[in-house]
Parts: C-alpha cells; structure tokens; sequence
C-alpha cells in the first residue's frame, strides 16, 4: 500500500534516520540532518509489485508528435531546441534582478494566445503582476494569474490538465504541506520539485521553474535539482546594464551550444537582432583597445577587449579583471613575462570585457595578451582587424573552430580582416593573417 511518510537523511553520507539530530550518527558530521517526503513509499515491494509493462521503441518513435511550444521569441526557441516540450520541466536560473521574471512573463502572455497558460507567483500577489504585466504590455492577453507558495494546490491545479503551459515563480518559495521545514530549505525544494516534475508529466503539461542563484552564480538548492528537470537555462549579464544572455546549461531535448541575446528596455527583454553593433557602439580606437571575435554558442560576436597599465605604488601589484576568468588573467600575464620582454612585475593591470560580457572561451586569450601589451607600451593595433586565438604557455597561437564564422561577422562590421593561428588544415582564408607565437603578433601587429 503507498504512504507518504518523513525520513530524515544526512547530506554527507546519506544515511537515514526516523528522527531529526543535530549530528549525523553514521559519519558525524553536524547539521547535515535534512528533512525529506517520501512520496510514494511501498511496503512489501517484492510481494507486492508487478512486472512492468514494456513498449517498442520503434513503435514509441514513430507515433511520436515532434510538435512543440513556440514561445514567441525566436531567440529562445534557438536556445531551447525549436520551443518547450510538452510534459516537460524546465528551470530558469539567474541573479536577482536580472530579469527571469519579466522575460517569463512576456513568454507567458505571447504563449496564451495559442494555449492555456498560468502564472503562478509565490513571491508577488497577484495585483503586483498586475502591474508588471500592464508595464510590459501584456494586460490584453488569455493568460491566467495566481498567487501561491503551495506545492499541494498547485498540483491539484496542474492535475486537472486546464493549462497546457504553467511557470511557477519561483521554486525557492515553494512548499509541500508534509515537510515541516521552512520554504527554501534543501528539503522543501526537493520535495516540492519532484511533486510538481511528477504531476506535470503524468498531465503532459510544459512546467517552467524560476531557480534563484548564490552569491557564486550557481543554482541556489542541491545539486539534484538540476538532474531532476530537462532543461536548465541560465540567465546572465550585468543587472546594471548591458546585454542579457541566455543559455541552455542542460537540454534533454536539444543542443546546448545556442545563445540568446537580449537588451532590457522599458518593454522588457527584446532581442538583439545585431549585438555586435550594439557592443562596439562607442568604441574609442586607443591602446589597450583590441576587438575579439568570440563564439558564444554557435554566433560569432564581436567584443572591445580593454586593458589598463599603470606602475603600481605599493609592493604588490594589483591584477583585476571584469568579464574574465581572474586566475586566467594571470597565467597569462606570467607567459607575457616570460615569452616576451614585457616586464609587468612592477604593473597593476586591469582588464575589462565591454557591455557586461562574460567570455570563457579559450579564443580569447591572444586578444587578452595584445591589449595587455598595447596598454603596457601605449601601442596601437596597425591594422583594422580583429583578433582570436588561444595561448599555450611557451607562447605559442593555437587553433580554434568556427574561422570562417569569425571572420565573416568582422567582415560585416567593416574590419578588414582577423589576427589568428596558421590554419594548417584545409584553404586558408584571404583576410586571415596568421600568426604562431604571441611574440610574432606583437612585433607584427603592434606600433605606435
């Protein structure tokens, strides 16, 4: 017979307890105690349980709709593969303030024209989505509102298959009636997450989940919860201003490689048709200036890579970086030093990626390095062209994809060309000048 129960679990080494203790009895660890709903527990499994019914999966394939949710954005079906699936669960995680919920309420308010949709908030009442929803435009839609914090009620809500398409805003806020910790908590997440991840299947109705972050960038929660939904989508950029990305962290039923740009105006999120315009706007040609031409996804983008040397006045210099990876930053400076005759031991550097960017990809590094040397000796780049390349530690440019994409999207902004690795490989392409050590770009490339 299925019962709900509460067990008591440590997060450390997972041990169980019917009771809840400030220290773990098995590894003891303190304050690892978690309280957890078991939703569905059997008694007398083996005596009890049936065989499973099994399917074909030619069969299943076959009759299977590979028909989807258009979210009204073409920036965000990019990035989710071509539109929601239905039945499944999807997180949106991002900073606060960085506009989760109104790109989530501009996708529910396009969505309720063609299907059934829900707003649920458990952090706003709903005369404040009211509000927000009229600023937005989006006052004149089909779209359904609610405010609730209860995992039970929505789940009854959701079971009577009314909506095609329900966000709940957010999980951190939400509750199952039969845990008795507080909402936010490690186990009220879980419990609440797989309660709704479960209802929604068995309805095939398309969940989406806002997801808040720590003060670290990652999902605030266990980690389970990220393995417990199909889809993670991240929400970057600076609050303050700048371009907002969105990327797919984990996709079930897609590529994780696209990126949606958008710009935050009064309206809310609208995308960038052309964001690296956009970022190289008010560029100011001066040292320490270089253009990198990156790839987020599968676009390439265009953005000012800014660098700033000054002597330093105390005995340590200070290295700073916005947009990059620090500890990057000063491998690379270490390869400078010791590749080149730059002496930057005695410098402060500051770094700075233009329009609140954030680059992880390896290509960036030989666009870093000339900045950093075009501030250092107050040089310029001779010529008007854009530059991509990773670096190994004997100063050495080494390939990277997507040349031909990179350079195409300079030739549109007016450059004449790239700085980048011998193409060793294949046709090299007319407006690709190559270079095979960073000591060679900086001779080459860099004058007064």
């Amino acid at each position: 017979m299925a019962i709900n129960r509460v067990k008591y679990k440590c997060e450390n080494c997972g041990a169980t307890t019917s009771s809840w203790s400030g220290r773990c009895h098995s590894c003891g660890e303190w304050n690892t105690i978690t309280e957890e709903l078991q939703i569905s527990s059997v008694r007398g499994a083996t005596a009890n349980g049936k065989e499973l019914a099994t399917s074909n999966i030619k069969e299943i394939a076959k009759n299977q709709s590979e028909k989807r949710i258009q979210s009204g954005m073409e920036e965000v079906d990019t990035v989710l593969g071509g539109g929601f699936v239905y039945g499944s669960v999807n997180l949106v995680a991002g900073q606060p303030g960085i506009g989760k919920s109104t790109l989530l309420l501009q996708l529910a308010s396009l969505i309720s024209n063609k299907h059934k949709v829900l707003y649920i908030s458990g952090e706003e009442s709903i005369h404040q989505i009211a509000m927000r929803a009229n600023r937005l435009g989006a006052k004149d839609t089909n779209l359904k509102i609610s405010s609730s914090s209860s995992s039970d009620d929505i789940a009854k809500t959701i079971a009577t298959k009314d909506f095609q398409f329900v966000v709940i805003d957010s999980i951190q806020t939400m509750r199952v009636e039969a845990v008795g910790s507080a909402p936010g908590s490690i186990s009220q997440i879980t419990n609440s997450t797989h309660l709704l991840s479960l209802v929604a299947k068995k309805s095939n109705t398309t969940l989406v989940l806002v997801g808040h972050v720590t003060k670290e960038g990652s999902i605030a929660g266990p980690k389970v919860l990220e393995h417990m939904v199909d889809v993670v989508l991240q929400l970057d950029g600076d609050r303050y201003g700048g371009l907002k990305m969105l990327r797919g962290v984990k996709n079930r039923f897609g590529s994780t490689n696209e990126t949606g740009i958008f710009d935050m105006q009064d309206k809310g999120l609208m995308p960038v048709s052309n964001p690296s315009a956009t970022l190289l706007a008010e560029r100011q040609i001066n040292d320490g200036s270089i253009v990198l031409a990156t790839i987020e996804g599968s676009r390439p983008l265009l953005v000012e890579v800014q660098a700033l040397v000054n002597k330093t006045n105390y005995g340590y210099p200070k290295r700073a970086a916005s947009g990059i990876d620090l500890n990057r930053v000063n491998l690379l400076i270490a390869m400078l030093e010791r590749r080149t005759k730059l002496n930057l031991s005695d410098q402060d550097i500051y770094v700075n990626i233009v329009g609140g960017i954030k680059i992880s990809e390896p290509a960036s590094d030989l666009a870093l390095c000339m900045a950093i040397a075009s501030a250092s000796k107050g040089m310029q780049l001779k010529k008007n062209a854009v530059v991509f390349g990773e670096l190994g530690l004997s100063g050495e440019v080494r390939h990277v994809p997507y040349i031909e994409k990179r350079l195409a999207e300079a030739k549109k902004l007016g450059f004449d060309g790239g700085i980048g690795p011998v193409v060793r490989t294949g046709r090299k392409p007319a407006n690709l000048h190559s270079v095979g050590s960073i000591k060679e770009a900086l001779n080459k490339f860099l004058s007064n």
